[in-house]
């Protein structure tokens, strides 16, 4: 519908987290987690209109996620609340150079998320979705996410954070998920895992175009922690060699990474400038606690043109 005469109207790109909502039970520092959180909570910062479809359990850690969000300018509309599960936590260990150990938490409210009509309107509206795998290891969970995706536009961009966790994925989540998706963010550690379902290959490269091939992707993103990240997109390519970085932790940084590089794609940056910014944010991220540190003036201006 066409606003009227003088009606202001928000025209910034409308992306969406659908998945996993939760407390990371950082030692001595509880901090607000979930892959499509974190996502949907640095897009914020950059300047998108952004929202999270996930659930809380109906207690104080419930509320308090709420709160966060907002206060981090990401909508709560369609985050439900459970009579009876509780909210999910996952206890974090940070072993050497930041890199985050996790013990996820089962049975919780996010399992149990639901195919509401707001959230299936919330997917047809958005220019971009990002969802992984863990939010599809138990039902109904697992239906309603896939059922969001059935639902988002095909121009829009459906990406997968494959967020390989514990024993909490098998190769049916992994191929149906790839078939869902029209971006992957994968990193070092999961593209030998991903690689095994298109055949065996010493070559990141190699797996890399044989999974877009397959699975028919138009981008897929590759990151390497401190060594950077590599890019591919309608057979192109661009290698950064990464941001030095005094690393804090890392966790959120591959989120941040993949939340910048989703507005570089909608506002159309080539290759070499999405991955240069897309690493710039997680390095930020990074090089402070938690998943959705403050962002600097700098990095937000680099984003100012994100808008729809």
């Amino acid at each position: 519908m066409a606003p009227a005469a003088g009606e202001e109207t928000d025209m910034r790109y409308r992306l969406l987290g659908a998945g996993e909502l939760l407390w990371d039970l950082l030692p001595g520092n509880p901090q607000m987690g979930g892959a499509p959180a974190n996502f949907a909570c640095t897009t914020a910062a950059l300047g998108a209109d952004a929202a999270v479809i996930s659930r809380v359990g109906n207690d104080p850690r419930g509320s308090g996620l709420l709160d966060r969000l907002k206060s981090l300018g990401v909508s709560t509309a369609w985050v439900q609340t459970d009579p009876d599960a509780p909210t999910g936590t996952v206890d974090v260990d940070v072993g050497e150079r930041g890199q985050p150990r996790f013990r996820i938490h089962e049975g919780v409210a996010w399992d149990r998320l639901e195919p509401t009509d707001v959230a299936m309107s919330a997917a047809r509206n958005a220019d971009a979705v990002c969802f992984g795998t863990l939010a599809q290891r138990a039902e109904p969970s697992r239906s309603t996410i896939r059922a969001l995706l059935g639902a988002v536009r095909p121009d829009a961009f459906r990406i997968l954070d494959v967020n390989l966790r514990q024993h909490f994925y098998s190769r049916e989540i992994l191929e149906a998920s790839l078939t869902l998706a029209n971006v992957l963010k994968i990193n070092d550690a999961e593209l030998p895992i991903l690689g095994a379902l298109v055949g065996p290959s010493d070559s990141p490269r190699v797996l890399i175009e044989r999974l877009a091939d397959c699975f028919e992707l138009r981008v897929i993103a590759y990151t390497r922690g401190e060594a950077g990240s590599l890019l591919w997109a309608d057979g192109r390519w661009s290698d950064h060699p990464g941001v030095p970085t005094r690393v804090v932790d890392t966790v959120g940084a591959g989120d941040a990474f993949t939340a910048a590089m989703t507005l570089g794609l909608l506002v159309g940056w080539d290759l070499n400038t999405i991955n240069q910014n897309a690493n710039a944010v997680a390095s930020e991220v990074a090089s402070h606690p938690g998943a959705t540190p403050p962002l600097s003036a700098s990095l937000r201006h680099l984003f100012q043109g994100c808008q729809g």
